[in-house]
C-alpha cells in the first residue's frame, strides 16, 4: 500500500488533486473520492501495455493541472465540490498476479472503510476483481451490484493455468459471492467470444448482458433505464467497471484487445454520466487504456474524460440532494448563469 508514483513515469496526481498516502488514513479522513492507481498488466491475454495506463489518464489533459475542472453541462466543479485526493499507485508486479491483487484490494477496503468512492485507475481487466470485492467488504457481500462496459463479457474459467486473469474477474466475483449474478450488467458485449459454454454458466447466474445487437435495435438509454432499475433492486450501492475496448476502435485505440463495432465515445461518457447521476455509485474503475498502441493521447483523453464525468455526475447528484433542484439536460449553455 505505499505510495508508487514513480513506479510508471512521474509522481502526478489526476489533474493537480491533493495527494494522500494510504497507509497515513489521517491525509484523506475527510476525502468523498480516492483516486487509487493500479499499474498492472499482467493478466493480458494478448497485449500488455495497461501498466502504463495509470500515469496516462492522469497526465491527459490540455487544461492546467490545477485541481479544478468546471463541467459547461454539468454546471458543478467536480475537483473542488468534492473532496478528491490521489493516492498515487498501488506496488503491483505483473509477474506476481496474486500479490498485486491482494494489495489492491486492501487499498480499495482502505478507501471504501473511510466513508470513501475509490476510482481506480488501470490497469488490466484482472484488477476489477480485487475492485469489486475490496468495496462490497465494506458495503456488504452481495449488496453490492455492477454495471460493466466491455466489448467482452470477462467471464472465462481458468486461462493459461490460472484463475486470474483480465477474461476472468466477473466470474471470480459472482462464485466469491462479492457480487451477485442476477445483479450484474453487461453493457456493449460484441464479436466471437465468449463461447456457449461459458454463455450458458452466464445464463444460469441470471447475469444481463446487452449485447451490441440489442444495444443498436432497442436503443443505448432503453437498455440503461433496464438496468439501472435491475442494478438498483435489493442492492444498497452500484460499483462501475468501465473497458475502454466497449468504445469502437476507432476511437480507442490504446487497447489491448480491440473489437470493432463499439460504442462511440459520446455514447459512453453519456452513459457514465447517466450511471453516476442516477444511480448510487459506490466505486469506479476506468480500465485497459494501453499508451502503447495509442494514437496522439486519443484513448488516454478518453479515459481521463471518463473519470471526470463520473466525478461531475456525483457532484451534481450530492447538490441536487442538498438543494432538490434536479438537473436539467436540456437547460442552454448559458441560461442562468
Amino acid at each position: 500500500m505505499t505510495r508508487y508514483g514513480p513506479m510508471f513515469g512521474p509522481d502526478v496526481t489526476f489533474l493537480g488533486v491533493p495527494p494522500c498516502t494510504l497507509q497515513e488514513p489521517e491525509t484523506y479522513a475527510d476525502a468523498d473520492v480516492v483516486i487509487v492507481g493500479a499499474p498492472f498488466d499482467g493478466g493480458t491475454s494478448h497485449r500488455p501495455g495497461t501498466r502504463f495506463g495509470p500515469s496516462a489518464i492522469r497526465q491527459a489533459c490540455y487544461l492546467p493541472h490545477d485541481g479544478s475542472r468546471p463541467s459547461l453541462a454539468l454546471r458543478v466543479d467536480a475537483l473542488r465540490d468534492l473532496r478528491v485526493y490521489d493516492a498515487g499507485d498501488v506496488e503491483m508486479f505483473s509477474g506476481d498476479i496474486d500479490r498485486s491483487l491482494a494489495a489492491l484490494e486492501t487499498a480499495v477496503y482502505a478507501v471504501a472503510a473511510a466513508g470513501a468512492i475509490p476510482v481506480v485507475l488501470g490497469g488490466d481487466h484482472s484488477i476489477a476483481l480485487p475492485d469489486a470485492t475490496g468495496v462490497a467488504r465494506h458495503h456488504g457481500l452481495g449488496r453490492v451490484s455492477l454495471v460493466h462496459f466491455d466489448a467482452h463479457a470477462d467471464t472465462g474459467d481458468i486461462e493459461f493455468g490460472s484463475l486470474h486473469g483480465h477474461g476472468q474477474p466477473m466470474r471470480r466475483l459472482i462464485e466469491s459471492g462479492a457480487v451477485r449474478g442476477d445483479r450484474f450488467l453487461q453493457i456493449g458485449l460484441r464479436g466471437y467470444w465468449p463461447g456457449p459454454e461459458t454463455l450458458a454458466w452466464m445464463a444460469e447466474q441470471r447475469m444481463r448482458s446487452y449485447e451490441m445487437t440489442e444495444v443498436v435495435a432497442r436503443g443505448l438509454d432503453s437498455c440503461l433505464s433496464e438496468a439501472f432499475g435491475i442494478a438498483t433492486d435489493g442492492c444498497e450501492g452500484v460499483f462501475l467497471s468501465v473497458d475502454v475496448d466497449v468504445v469502437d476502435p476507432g476511437m480507442a485505440p490504446g487497447t489491448g484487445t480491440p473489437e470493432p463495432g463499439g460504442l462511440t465515445s459520446r455514447q459512453l461518457l453519456d452513459a457514465v454520466r447517466r450511471c453516476c447521476y442516477e444511480l448510487p455509485v459506490v466505486g469506479v474503475d476506468v480500465l485497459e487504456v494501453a499508451p502503447p498502441y495509442d494514437h496522439a493521447d486519443i484513448t488516454a483523453y478518453l479515459g481521463n474524460r471518463v473519470v471526470l464525468e463520473a466525478l461531475s455526475a456525483i457532484a451534481r447528484r450530492r447538490h441536487d440532494a442538498t438543494t432538490g433542484t434536479p438537473w436539467n439536460p436540456r437547460q442552454p449553455l448559458l441560461d442562468a448563469r
